[in-house]
């Protein structure tokens, strides 16, 4: 028992850790070329990562011109014009705030079950099961969850960066998929075990 828990304990450390690379590595899609990489907070080209993000400025309704005409798939810039000159409308930055604050909830939440697991481990009564750390580390699985979906749906196809087809994605989206299948697992073990 106790080897099982120094593992779990060994792995949700590990964890926490790739949640914080994974969150401030700018790595997520990744040039063919590899000079050039986007994350969750910057553009890096030739290792310098102070650009912003290239699809960070986009957003629906920012400086719109009143002769615009915003609809839901295009926008264009003279109605009643036929046909109107129409460009693809832009995306929301909401999406990317919303990737933001997810992994960044997901590193609390994970370290706070880590916390409440060392006190747990210490301070409950033999035969008990570790509801709390449990139940945390599946709010942090879902905050994963939630974070790398959206940015998969919105991001990952290496849209908003001008790498065409000719990219790939970078440790750190990697990295967040792992960490979800960890904090799963850690969470489901959490409620399973009991302390012996």
């Amino acid at each position: 028992m106790l080897v099982l828990l120094a593992g779990i304990f060994v792995v949700h450390i590990a964890t926490v850790i790739m949640l914080f690379v994974c969150t401030i590595a700018n790595v997520w899609v990744v040039s063919n070329a590899g000079n050039a990489s986007v994350g969750l907070w910057n553009n890096c080209t030739n290792t310098l990562c102070n650009e912003t993000l290239s699809y960070a400025n986009q957003g629906i309704y920012k400086d719109i011109d009143p002769v615009l005409t915003i609809g839901v798939v295009r926008e264009c810039s003279a109605p009643g014009v036929t046909p109107c000159p129409c460009s693809p409308r832009p995306v929301s930055t909401d999406a990317l705030k919303t990737v933001q604050a997810f992994m960044i909830l997901s590193i609390i939440f994970s370290a706070i079950s880590l916390l409440v697991f060392v006190f747990q481990l210490f301070t409950m009564e033999k035969g008990n099961r570790f509801f709390l750390s449990g139940a945390t580390m599946l709010v942090c699985w879902l905050c994963v969850l939630v974070g790398v979906s959206i940015y998969t749906n919105r991001y990952a196809n290496g849209f908003g960066t001008n790498y065409g087809s000719e990219y790939h994605h970078g440790y750190s989206y990697i990295l967040a998929w792992i960490c979800f299948c960890f904090s799963f697992i850690i969470g489901v073990l959490y409620l399973v075990l009991r302390k012996k």
